[in-house]
Parts: C-alpha cells; sequence; structure tokens
C-alpha cells in the first residue's frame, strides 16, 4: 500500500496562520455582535402568533431566510438551539463558529453541493425536536434565489415553514453577493415572520416544485419588515 505524500511545510504553516486568525475573529467578532445587538431597537411582526404559538405545540419550524439578513437573525434567536445550516466553504467556518459562541447548532453543508447528506442531517434535526435555519439563496447566491432544501426537509420531516424577513433603518452593506446587511448601532430593526405553512406535498420532488411559491411568500415578509 502505497505511502500518503508529505504535506508541505508551506502549507501546514499557512492552516496554522489560518486557525489562529479565526479563532480571532471568532473572539473579537462574537462581543461586537452582541454589543451591536444590544443597542438595535428591534420591532418583531407576527413573532406572537406564528413562532410562539408553534413553539407551544412542541412542533419544530424550518425557518427560511435571506444569506444577507442572516446577522441581526443570529441576534435574535442566539442561545435558542436553532440549528443552522452552514456551508463548508471556509467563509462558512467563520460563521459557524460565530453561530456556535451564540448557542446555535450548526448542520455542515448545503442545499446545492452535498445536498443529500445536508438534507439529512436538517430532516434528523427536526425529527429530535430542533427548530432549523436555512438561507435557501446561499451559500454563493444569486441572491434571493430559492433553493428547493428547506422545502424538502420540511417535507420529510413535516414541519412547518416560517419565511423571516429583515429591515434595517441603518445599516452598513457589504459589497458581496448577498449584500450583507450589518445594522448600524442604535438602528431600528425589523424583523417580519409568515404565517406557518405545511407543505401539501407527497414527496420531496413536489415538495421542491413549490419553490416559486415560498420564493414569493419571502419576497412579501420582507415587505412588511420593510413597510
Amino acid at each position: 500500500m502505497s505511502e500518503a505524500p508529505p504535506v508541505a511545510p508551506d502549507a501546514v504553516r499557512a492552516e496554522r496562520r489560518r486557525e489562529r486568525r479565526l479563532r480571532w475573529i471568532v473572539r473579537l467578532g462574537v462581543p461586537v455582535v452582541r454589543l451591536l445587538g444590544w443597542t438595535w431597537r428591534i420591532r418583531v411582526i407576527n413573532g406572537e402568533a406564528s413562532v410562539a404559538r408553534m413553539r407551544r405545540e412542541r412542533r419544530p419550524i424550518v425557518f427560511a431566510l435571506w444569506h444577507g439578513d442572516m446577522l441581526a437573525l443570529l441576534y435574535q434567536h442566539r442561545r435558542e438551539g436553532v440549528s443552522v445550516l452552514i456551508s463548508e466553504h471556509r467563509d462558512g467556518e467563520l460563521i459557524a463558529r460565530v453561530a456556535d459562541s451564540l448557542g446555535f447548532r450548526t448542520v455542515r453543508g448545503s442545499t446545492t453541493r452535498g445536498a443529500s447528506r445536508a438534507l439529512v442531517g436538517l430532516a434528523r434535526e427536526l425529527r429530535d425536536g430542533h427548530d432549523i435555519a436555512v438561507t435557501p439563496d446561499g451559500p454563493r447566491g444569486p441572491a434571493r434565489s430559492f433553493a428547493p432544501g428547506a422545502l424538502i426537509a420540511a417535507q420529510r420531516a413535516r414541519a412547518p415553514v416560517i419565511a423571516v424577513g429583515m429591515a434595517a433603518k441603518r445599516a452598513w452593506r457589504l459589497s458581496s453577493w448577498d449584500r450583507f446587511v450589518i445594522p448600524k448601532p442604535f438602528s431600528r430593526v425589523c424583523i417580519a415572520y409568515s404565517d406557518p405553512v405545511l407543505l401539501d406535498a407527497a414527496n420531496p420532488r413536489a415538495a421542491a416544485q413549490e419553490t416559486a411559491r415560498f420564493q414569493q411568500l419571502l419576497l412579501e415578509v420582507e415587505r412588511r419588515a420593510n413597510a
């Protein structure tokens, strides 16, 4: 049996530097997110009738949100044990560590690359009673397009989908593909939830055909947040 080729010392050093950099970003970034969030004036639309009702009924939820709106929603749902789908890309590693520090569970993968493994993980989290959060336009876009992964996971677990929209009156918007939103200190942040929607789909293929309807639902709840 042939031995694996040795790893080049330069590659090892580069990986160690990347790991140290990630640790420092998380150590500094998580307190900054908490401090920023503490200053935000958050208004919630339809949270009691939607999210709170599902939790009283002990029904795990599939939250669907745009990738660029993630930061404020990570803060809003911190320490709730929500399972977040995060890509295995290097950018995803940073988000995964921040989410973990804020009390989230993580499922690694995406609904495009390695979708089968990610969907199995999401369905397992739902069956174990955990809410999940999926960005249907992630991890690489196009922005505000709706991939079917969240709907397939919901169909498999018979879980309701709640679309989540976010708007900030004053915010920084990064030049990334998703125009990632960072609400400024003391900004007014509005988070709107749709009513819970159960898919009337007999199988995953039928669930995947519902993407246009749920894309419109997410765009509508985003308009409510911006109103």
